[in-house]
């Protein structure tokens, strides 16, 4: 009689592969960024970004339960970014070229940040690391003299904003690429802030 051969146990399932994947997490979300990047957020799932980190399709929910909350935990990471960048500026200029290479080095997170309706708007650690982000800028406003930044500080705060997420919005869509061309985004910047800020004169 011939001897049974073995039987080879079959492969694990999908859904059964173990979701431990050292920093799962930090994979994730390096993985999301890159398709963020690329395709814009439409282009998210988590399905395929556990395929893309080779863990089981449910483990990305250990971490982040859903898409949305996958989203919202990029944009806390964006604004806490963010608040670091400007934590070290010097003045409200420096503040605003701080805000427009953050856009350019971070762009996926800058898309996400300010899309509100992909986001869960509640929650600790966007709505902790946003408004930090906004203490800072508020800030550099206040450290102006009051004549640069006239008597409602809130509206000068806005003004900032304003120019500084329009340059960078407009920067990441390509709609500068002939004005700006091969030249320093930065130093783009600065110049279009001292063009339209001068000091007044008395």
């Amino acid at each position: 009689m011939s001897p049974v051969p073995p039987v080879s146990p079959e492969p694990p399932s999908e859904s059964a592969r173990p979701y431990h994947h050292g920093d799962l997490r930090r994979a994730i979300l390096g993985a999301a960024l890159d398709v963020i990047a690329a395709d814009g957020p439409a282009a998210l799932s988590l399905r395929d970004l556990a395929r893309r980190a080779g863990v089981s399709h449910a483990a990305p929910a250990h971490h982040f339960k859903d898409r949305t909350g996958l989203l919202t935990a990029i944009a806390a990471e964006g604004y806490a970014l963010l608040a670091e960048a400007l934590a070290a500026a010097d003045g409200l200029r420096d503040a605003g070229v701080r805000y427009v290479r953050f856009a350019r080095e971070h762009p996926a997170h800058f898309q996400v940040m300010f899309s509100p309706e992909l986001l869960r708007g509640d929650d600790l650690e966007l709505t902790t690391a946003r408004t930090l982000a906004g203490e800072r800028l508020r800030a550099a406003v206040a450290a102006l003299p009051a004549e640069g930044r006239g008597a409602d500080a809130r509206l000068a705060g806005v003004a900032a904003w304003s120019l500084a997420h329009g340059f960078a919005t407009l920067l990441l869509s390509h709609n500068l690429d002939g004005p700006v061309g091969d030249q320093d985004p930065d130093e783009v910047f600065r110049a279009l802030t001292g063009m339209l800020f001068r000091p007044q004169q008395p």
